[in-house]
């Protein structure tokens, strides 16, 4: 994202000083070549050794990551084995058929491309076919996540500055939680049920004894002593080492969703809390934000955003901000979209930042070249991967916040961004015509072309893909524009968030009644631990300070020393632990001074009843 506009800025500077880009390129040698025509030699400066090598480390890893590393990582992960031996062996089975899969498809191509084209297939041929391979892979991919969420990012911002969408969304939202918990629970139940046979036919002298302990020990304290709590079933036969293998892997996922469903559930109902206060504090008139539950800030925090300033950026800033960030992402994405569907066309040229690139170079502006591409890439970037982060396929692969991702997920998330990378800065070279073989001209490419190579391998490929399916984007943005996808979802049994459904208003109702009964609950307890936190402290104010530290014994931790005698200093202090409203102010300041005879006559007869008389304990 930062490197790529400096290797741009750099190339327009060399085509500026090296090469004519009036002589047209012969296209019956431009179609034969898999990089670009080579161009008059250019003084060599550092960037010119820097880049290539930097791009070479930069692909070749990346690639090795997301084709091999990542794969054998994530069936590691996943694996319920025991041992890392069982695991790895896991996961080289779970590779093998995912790779004789691709083995073969790659196969049939191979001989396909021998065969038609006549190209001699030897070791750099057959990477260059590999990585045009996986850069048209990305390509596909690409732009169904540009199709999805070149809309939506413009659109959630517009909809985030709506109080009453955001609060109404969130009410949506506690109710799926809400299902998700119930379910989880429900899994967990019948696991430890499992567990519970399990634990009852394998006895302590058993070999797989061991396995089964492993299995107990990753339940948190309170499921295991649940566990523990239930009686034992009649005879069970003992479990093999297969099954408890499964019943590993089915532990490990089950506690991970469990806990990634109470915390997604706790987050949520703190965000519907202050989605709530923040439509209160727009009706007062007082502009201190004021919240339902206090929460300890930090010193900092609390001085740099106070009561004042937190009211009017939730209450008026943040609804205007967040809808000026709207408009600018809908106008970035119009021109995206404008952009991939005229990227083609060299005369005129059509895309808006092949016209922006080109002017900057003309003025000889690198540092705008190098400012706008950023930019630009960056924000493909952010609609690309932020799809990928809410890509959620049946709660395996599934991105939460706060730590709560499991293994494969990251996994799999970092296997998307490897393999989208390439074919993104690709897409975007071609969106600024650095890319000969798209435009058919004669161009100084930049390095990452050189090493990266194109995405036209076949003819069909070169000529048709890449071509015509990233027009596809705009038909893609047509459908999420008008929420097709998550209709046909809430067809189908899935639960969207469409405004007009029957079942999305039933589940705004549930989640605002849930959301009520959870604030009575937390309202009740925050009571109760207010109260006794009171309780506390006004018995300490009167409970007498203990001067020998090792003293332990009955009444307060009041020793014999104190039952000596009547007339002792001490009783005092152990009459006023006992009457925690005999002090002197208290009594001015709750009776008045009409009532200090009485009360202080009161006293003397309850000195007489409550000094207990000596050696009480001693037998003790």
């Amino acid at each position: 994202m930062f490197i790529l506009p400096l290797d741009i800025s750099w190339t327009v500077y060399r085509t500026h000083q090296c090469l004519n880009t009036s002589t047209p390129l012969d296209s019956t040698s431009l179609s034969n070549s898999t990089t670009a025509a080579p161009a008059p030699q250019c003084p060599i400066s550092w960037p010119d050794k820097v880049f290539p090598n930097l791009w070479r480390v930069v692909y070749w890893t990346s690639q090795c990551l997301t084709w091999l590393i990542m794969p054998m990582m994530q069936s590691y992960s996943k694996a319920g084995d025991f041992t890392v031996k069982g695991k790895l062996k896991s996961a080289l089975v779970d590779n093998a058929i995912y790779y004789g899969s691709y083995l073969f498809i790659c196969g049939i191509l191979l001989i396909y491309l021998a065969f038609t084209s006549g190209v001699t297939l030897d070791g750099s041929k057959i990477k260059a076919i590999a990585s045009s391979a996986s850069n048209t892979w990305g390509l596909f991919l690409l732009i169904l996540l540009l199709g999805y969420a070149l809309v939506e990012v413009p659109r959630n911002l517009w909809n985030n500055s709506k109080k009453n969408y955001t609060l109404t969304y969130c009410y949506f939202k506690i109710a799926k939680l809400s299902t998700d918990k119930f379910e989880a629970e429900e899994t967990i139940d019948d696991i430890l049920e499992s567990l519970n046979c399990v634990t009852a036919a394998v006895g302590s002298g058993h070999p797989l004894y061991r396995h089964v302990e492993t299995i107990v020990q990753k339940l948190p304290v309170q499921l295991r002593d649940k566990l523990g709590s239930r009686a034992p079933p009649e005879r069970t036969p003992p479990p093999s080492l297969k099954s408890l293998i499964n019943l590993h892997k089915k532990t490990i996922k089950a506690l991970h969703v469990l806990q990634r469903t109470e915390t997604q559930y706790s987050l949520m109902l703190e965000r519907t809390y202050h989605l709530e206060d923040v439509a209160a504090n727009c009706r007062s008139p007082d502009h201190h934000f004021q919240h339902t539950f206090q929460m300890s800030r930090p010193k900092v925090q609390r001085i740099l955003y106070p009561p004042l300033v937190e009211w009017y950026w939730e209450c008026f800033l943040k609804q205007y901000f967040l809808k000026t960030m709207a408009v600018v992402t809908g106008i970035l994405s119009i021109m995206v979209v404008w952009s991939e569907v005229t990227f083609f066309n060299k005369e005129p040229v059509l895309s808006i930042f092949a016209n922006i690139v080109s002017a900057a170079g003309k003025n000889f502006n690198y540092i705008a070249i190098v400012t706008i591409s950023t930019l630009i890439i960056c924000y493909i970037f952010y609609c690309a991967y932020s799809t990928v982060l809410k890509i959620r396929v049946l709660n395996l692969y599934y991105l939460a916040p706060h730590h709560q991702t499991n293994e494969y997920s990251l996994i799999f998330s970092g296997m998307m961004v490897c393999r989208l990378t390439p074919a993104m800065c690709l897409n975007f070279l071609g969106l600024i015509h650095l890319d000969s073989h798209i435009i058919t001209q004669r161009i100084m490419e930049t390095y990452y072309t050189q090493i990266m190579g194109h995405m036209d391998v076949l003819r069909i490929i070169a000529e048709g893909f890449n071509i015509y399916f990233p027009m596809l984007v705009i038909l893609l943005c047509l459908a999420t524009y008008f929420s097709l996808g998550s209709r046909l979802l809430s067809l189908c049994g899935f639960q969207q968030f469409v405004g007009d459904d029957d079942l999305t208003t039933d589940l705004v109702d549930e989640g605002r009644e849930l959301v009520k009964r959870e604030k009575r609950r937390r309202q009740r307890v925050e009571e109760s631990m207010s109260r006794r936190r009171d309780y506390s402290e006004r018995l300490s104010a009167y409970r007498p300070r203990d001067t020998d530290g090792a003293r332990t014994g009955l009444l307060h931790d009041i020793g014999t020393d104190h039952y000596a005698s009547p007339e002792r200093t001490d009783i005092h202090s152990y009459q006023r632990a006992e009457l925690p409203y005999n002090r002197q102010d208290d009594i001015d300041r709750r009776f008045g001074e009409s009532t200090l005879p009485t009360v202080r006559t009161e006293e003397r007869r309850r000195d007489k009843l409550t000094i207990p008389p000596k050696g009480l304990f001693d037998d003790v």
